[in-house]
């Protein structure tokens, strides 16, 4: 990547930000220095310790700069890291710990019931439509695991029945016989009035303290205090299956920063859209971080180059990640899904199929096609890959028979790719069965896999009733500059976008994130169009105005364990509002931190007007009905170095005599052409080429096909486009 001319030790040593992005595939390094010079590194995943990957992509990149962890770990100023372990344990169903539940009685079974649309998210669209192959997914927690609990809260927070403490004694009891490692508590309407479940911490406490148990007591009120009973419970139950067990994780992380020289705290991308302290509560925010990290990325790289709305990209290894940003800015999603269960996280709004470059490859007998996926490779990225055990070939098998893929150069040689074993399996497991050629079946899964995905992206921008034409295209990811013109084509586009760093670019965007911790609460507080604004500033205004300070407190609590103070920290305010009687609320940043007041809460309702009449019409708009405030939220955000993107002056357009690499034969639509192979790093901003060329990354293959050009401007990202 670019370089620096200072020395090692003057250039870099003293400051350096690493940021890292464990996928399901690859882990990829994004690392920058105090001259804004970076460098992308790569490795293989390691799920059972993912420290080890880690520190070998960190290495990796390091050496592009003639340093080892050991000279570099030490210089570091910021380390942000995201991973999947916490993902994977939902999405297996496995976990190392055993959780209890109670739950307020008559309840038991909310985790087998489920939402109804638990029953078919994560599949297909033509699944969806059909009822007969709709299943709902399997709880995290056994129903033998789970007490009732006679108690209730109304929805207002009154108390209608007080709460059987000799409920909660014999189920904590009995949950302590089956050796449960964490109680999880969660009462109906706790979000609204937590004295049940704060009496019945107490209660737990004493017995897990007469028992000498090792066993913790975790309350929906005290980590996801928001209405929808359902995720709260899901979100609950995930924090304790898969978030609590991946500290350990995390600590590991932390742990090879520290025993390698390093003197500062690693901190983990959230769904939120920033980063949280790897001891933070509420760690299960931090469950899909990688994807997260890419918007980020893109979300700041619009920023800083002027493109305000982006319709991101990411093809890994296991899926295509999508999302839309539109005036710099995204939208949030509170009740996502993610490993087929609906949470309570506010999560950035984006999309993710089952589709990436290493998915397997099979022919479906009974229709004789060629069917992809779901299921993937992963880390062993295919039969190509001779030292793993992979037996069924993956899309990768496929670029490196068309030739598209350099053996010798594949992670920029450190994984031993073997093209003669890759196209004898596709001979034998798609070519052979179709009755065609190797070279035939090879293009023909990637027709499949580029068509499916160009189908799933514009049906992502045009759902959202947008049209491709008003957006820039960024595409990145390890796969994603292989496919960018096939999952682009005919869909309009104002630009396609292509940053050399490409393969690093969701670590990059980690690194790019704020420090910022959110915390959110449901509320249900009526503003009366008959009310003057005196009256409502004293009585809806002073509520919200004490929610909001409360959740700043718990806020600066947070920030406070990373000795952080409170006069560090830029709070941000938001509310969910509606008119009253809808059932959709708008997302608002408040223009104001408290609303006790006549002029403040004036200015909150002029600015949620404001943001109504963007988002829908003027004529759409009704004040007479008065408003409702069903969520307020928190943000504290404490400004972090974060990377430069390059700037440097053009050159011509002929690339430099030392980016030539080669020519080779690739396969293209029945054809063998001659394709010239370039050096992607070696290229200089205002060079131009036309496809069919090969531009090869230590970390990622850049494909330009035949009638395609490039061009490379001073930010060396790369404008890709169809010659007319």
């Amino acid at each position: 990547m670019a370089q620096s001319e200072d020395s090692p030790s003057e250039g870099r040593s003293g400051e350096m930000l690493l940021s890292i992005d464990a996928g399901g595939t690859m882990t990829d390094t994004f690392l920058m220095d105090r001259n804004g010079e970076f460098t992308v590194g790569k490795a293989k995943t390691t799920p059972d310790d993912e420290s080890r990957g880690f520190v070998k992509s960190s290495a990796d990149a390091l050496d592009d700069w003639d340093m080892d962890v050991e000279e570099g770990f030490p210089g570091l100023v910021s380390t942000v890291y995201s991973g999947t372990a916490m993902l994977n344990r939902l999405v297996e169903r496995e976990s190392e710990v055993d959780v209890g539940i109670l739950i307020t009685g008559g309840m038991e079974d909310t985790l087998r019931m489920g939402r109804g649309r638990q029953s078919y998210t994560g599949y297909s669209y033509s699944d969806r439509l059909h009822v007969n192959t709709h299943k709902h997914p399997e709880p995290l927690i056994p129903r033998n695991q789970i007490r009732g609990v006679r108690e209730r809260i109304d929805v207002k927070g009154n108390e209608l029945i007080p709460m059987y403490e000799d409920d909660v004694q014999e189920s904590v009891n009995s949950l302590l016989d089956q050796d449960v490692d964490h109680i999880t508590v969660m009462f109906l309407h706790s979000y609204k009035n937590d004295t049940h479940e704060q009496r019945t911490k107490e209660i737990a406490e004493e017995i897990i303290d007469d028992r000498e148990a090792d066993t913790s007591v975790m309350l929906s009120s005290e980590y996801y205090p928001t209405l929808k009973e359902s995720e709260r419970l899901n979100t609950l139950a995930a924090e304790a299956f898969a978030a609590e067990p991946s500290r350990a994780q995390l600590k590991n992380i932390q742990d090879a920063v520290d025993d390698r020289g390093g003197d500062v705290g690693v901190r983990v991308v959230a769904s939120h859209g920033g980063t949280i302290d790897i001891h933070a509560n509420e760690l299960a925010r931090t469950l899909i971080s990688g994807p997260i990290g890419g918007m980020i990325g893109s979300n700041y790289f619009g920023k800083e180059l002027g493109y305000e709305n982006l319709v991101c990209t990411d093809i890994g290894g296991t899926s295509f990640d999508m999302g839309i940003l539109i005036d710099n800015d995204w939208q949030i999603n509170y009740s996502p899904e993610m490993a087929r269960l609906l949470l309570a996280l506010p999560m950035v709004n984006m999309d993710s199929v089952g589709s990436g470059t290493g998915s397997y490859v099979r022919v479906n007998p009974t229709y004789n096609k060629i069917e992809l996926g779901p299921e993937s490779a992963g880390d062993q990225v295919g039969v190509c890959a001779t030292e793993t055990d992979v037996e069924t070939v993956t899309v990768t098998d496929c670029h490196v028979a068309l030739g598209w893929i350099d053996p010798d150069n594949f992670l920029g040689g450190d994984m031993k790719i073997d093209r003669d074993v890759a196209e004898e399996a596709i001979k034998q497991q798609v070519a052979d069965p179709l009755d065609m050629s190797v070279y035939e079946a090879a293009q023909g899964v990637v027709d499949i896999l580029e068509n499916k995905l160009r189908n799933d992206l514009q049906s992502v921008v045009t759902g959202e009733g947008y049209a491709p034409s008003n957006f820039k295209c960024l595409s990145y990811g390890g796969g994603g500059p292989v496919h960018t013109a096939g999952y682009t084509e005919d869909l309009g586009f104002d630009e396609i976008l292509i940053p050399e760093w490409a393969a690093g670019f969701s670590a990059f965007g980690c690194g790019a994130a704020d420090y910022e911790y959110r915390y959110d609460q449901t509320t249900s507080i009526d503003i009366d169009p008959d009310l003057s604004m005196e009256e409502a500033a004293q009585t809806a205004g002073e509520e919200l105005t004490d929610i909001w300070t409360k959740l700043e407190e718990r806020v600066e609590d947070e920030f406070a364990n990373s000795n952080i103070s409170r006069d560090e920290i830029d709070f941000k305010h938001h509310i969910l509002g509606q008119y009253q009687g809808q059932l959709n609320s708008i997302d608002i940043q408040s223009p104001v931190n408290r609303a006790d007041t006549e002029v403040k809460l004036e200015k909150l309702l002029d600015t949620y007007e404001e943001n109504y009449r963007r988002q829908y019409s003027e004529e759409a708009r009704s004040p007479e009905f008065g408003h409702t405030i069903t969520q307020a939220s928190v943000r504290g955000v404490r400004d972090v170095i974060k990377p430069e993107i390059p700037t440097e002056e053009k050159q011509g357009p002929e690339p430099p005599e030392d980016a030539y690499k080669e020519s080779r034969e690739t396969y293209w639509d029945g054809e063998w052409l001659e394709s010239e192979i370039y050096d992607l790093h070696a290229l200089q901003p205002g060079n131009e080429l036309g496809g069919p060329a090969v531009l090869e990354g230590a970390a990622t293959t850049f494909v330009v096909p035949p009638e395609y050009e490039t061009w490379v401007d001073e930010h060396r990202v790369h404008h890709l486009s169809r010659v007319d």
